[in-house]
């Protein structure tokens, strides 16, 4: 066995409910599973899997006579995206592969799609776990081969698989893949292979552990060679009373507890510290074991000796008192990811890595960032976004992936726009969406300096005064009435411009579609110029009928509907009046 190779960091990632911490404890034998609150992973977990165990678990191995150089498997359970994204170190994915678990009952969900994209933006190899077969109505567990399984079943139940199948394999070409069966592929460099499993009745757990040993062995050999110095990337960070615990992940060379180490900053500028304790989990288990030296790839969790705040996805490495190198060295790291612009919106997430994807989305949808952050969204951001109101309203815009929102920000909140979401598409989609409607919010408002569109049905059992000025109750028919409008009657006669609207008793800036106030407009007579009329009708020039006209994508329907009677009005007298 090569003493120079690590154990490849494997990556179990998919929808929520899907089966990802099922099919580990079908691989570890334990059932994490029924301890996690609703079944769904909270935590980010680790599970040391040695050669021994894989050869126990699955001896397909032997059979296949592979020679197994690989001293085991670093297997990590992922809730949703969370550690998927946390899981980052220089020039792409920490994972070396990656099992995206899918229900075949279910196929592609949400999160399901976050992790294709983040695969292939990392371009993490990976297999496909397709998961509950047992659960297809009337499925039988047959002993032996798989492929054998599969093929022995049922008519009925066969073609209920294989119409699951080929749907599955048409989703994953639609995203840009070439997915087909592990036993049918004769070249892995260029399919992607889907295993058919049960985490429930463990049929096809041994062929999912072949699939990882045979791709291990065959493609990662060069990338597994051990180095002297240690790294690895901080994942959870846990704030107890005394002492926060970090757990981490060392994914080369070895790290002794008597090391000094230097974690990146989101400012680039190193945390220097040593460790306090330093523990690596244990195989086949999520407990620690304290150690005074481990070698890569396993996870540990330490105590550190400094205070400063350390944050979910940084990298860290030895510090051998060369600070300038370490210094240029993350932020370079962390500057080529993180790149703000000049003017835009402010993006936080809860690690590096999901800030890293959450600014790939962004930028692929041409929004640009100002401001970035890690943890929850505060006040300090709530004040930034609402100055930008003053140069960009598109841009009064938080975006959160998997982070909350301060008590203190929530009261600025309704001065900006805040969108948080754990799923970094459905942040995008929203953030699209309300750039879209908030544009044409601000195209109207422009439109509507130039006038109001607006008709108003009078109200003859309210009239309040007759004269100087006339007072009196409207129906608003369409559009929105103004102070200051002018308005014409049915012939083109203008009437005035509106002086005061009320509604309920109080004087208000304007009135919508739908409402009953009352208006007063001067130097008119009500008995003598509006008795026996039935609308008003806001006036305007032909210009601005013709800029509406041009823009009627902004109007609502009965705007439109009511630019349409004001025309009709105006070629009265002039036939081709906006034209």
């Amino acid at each position: 066995m090569k003493q120079n190779i690590r154990q490849p960091i494997i990556t179990v990632a998919g929808h929520v409910d899907h089966g990802k911490t099922s099919i580990l404890d079908a691989l570890r034998n334990t059932s994490v599973q029924e301890g996690e609150a609703g079944g769904i992973t909270q935590k980010i977990s680790f599970t040391s899997y040695p050669k021994e165990q894989l050869k126990k678990t699955c001896p397909l191995i032997e059979k296949s006579g592979i020679n197994l150089n690989i001293p085991g498997f670093l297997f990590i359970d992922t809730p949703g995206h969370a550690a998927f994204t946390n899981l980052r170190k220089r020039g792409g994915s920490l994972a070396d592969l990656a099992v995206l678990v899918i229900d075949i009952n279910e196929g592609i969900k949400p999160q399901t799609a976050e992790v294709i994209q983040i695969l292939k933006i990392n371009k993490t190899p990976f297999i496909i776990a397709l998961n509950k077969i047992d659960k297809i109505s009337g499925w039988k567990k047959i002993e032996g081969d798989l492929k054998n399984s599969v093929e022995s079943q049922n008519p009925r139940v066969k073609e209920n698989f294989t119409e699951k199948y080929y749907t599955l394999q048409g989703s994953l070409q639609s995203h840009g893949f070439d997915p087909d069966l592990f036993y049918n592929i004769t070249d892995f460099t260029k399919k992607i292979a889907i295993v058919p499993c049960s985490a429930h009745t463990r049929e096809g757990i041994p062929e999912l552990i072949l699939m990882l040993v045979g791709l291990s062995e065959k493609f990662l050999s060069k990338r597994l060679e051990l180095h002297e110095d240690p790294k690895g990337v901080m994942l959870e960070v846990k704030k107890e009373k005394a002492n926060s615990s970090i757990e981490a992940i060392l994914y080369d060379g070895k790290l002794k507890r008597t090391d000094e180490i230097a974690v990146a900053s989101l400012s680039g500028e190193p945390i220097v510290t040593k460790i306090r304790i330093l523990e690596e989990v244990k195989p086949l288990s999520s407990k620690f074991a304290t150690s005074e030296e481990v070698n890569a790839s396993t996870g540990i969790r330490m105590q550190l000796v400094e205070k400063t705040e350390i944050l979910p996805g940084m990298p860290f490495v030895k510090f051998k008192n060369n600070l300038k190198e370490i210094t240029e060295q993350f932020k370079k790291e962390i500057g080529e990811s993180i790149k703000t612009d000049k003017h835009g919106i402010i993006a936080k997430a809860d690690s590096l890595g999901s800030l890293e994807a959450l600014l790939v989305l962004l930028k692929q949808n041409n929004v640009s960032v100002v401001k970035v952050g890690i943890g929850e969204i505060n006040k300090a951001d709530a004040i930034s976004a609402k100055a930008n109101l003053d140069i960009n309203e598109l841009d009064s815009v938080i975006v959160g992936f998997n982070v909350g929102i301060s008590e203190d920000s929530k009261e600025i909140s309704s001065k900006v726009k805040m969108i948080t979401n754990d799923i970094v598409y459905k942040i995008i989609e929203d953030l699209v969406f309300w750039r879209k409607e908030k544009q044409m919010e601000i195209e109207k408002k422009r439109l509507m300096e130039l006038s109001s569109i607006c008709k108003v049905e009078l109200l003859p059992e309210y009239v309040f005064r007759n004269t100087k000025p006339a007072i009196f109750g409207v129906r608003i028919v369409g559009g929105k009435l103004t102070k200051k409008i002018s308005m014409i009657d049915e012939d083109d006669e203008k009437i005035g411009n509106i002086k005061n609207i009320q509604s309920e008793q109080k004087s208000v800036e304007e009135a919508l579609e739908g409402i009953e106030v009352a208006v007063s407009i001067p130097n008119i007579n009500y008995e003598r110029q509006l008795k026996g009329k039935r609308f008003l009708y806001s006036n305007m020039g032909e210009s601005q009928f013709k800029e509406f006209k041009k823009n009627k994508d902004l109007l609502t329907g009965s705007e439109i509907k009511v630019l349409k009677e004001i025309a009709e009005i105006k070629r009265k007298e002039k036939e081709d009046w906006g034209m």
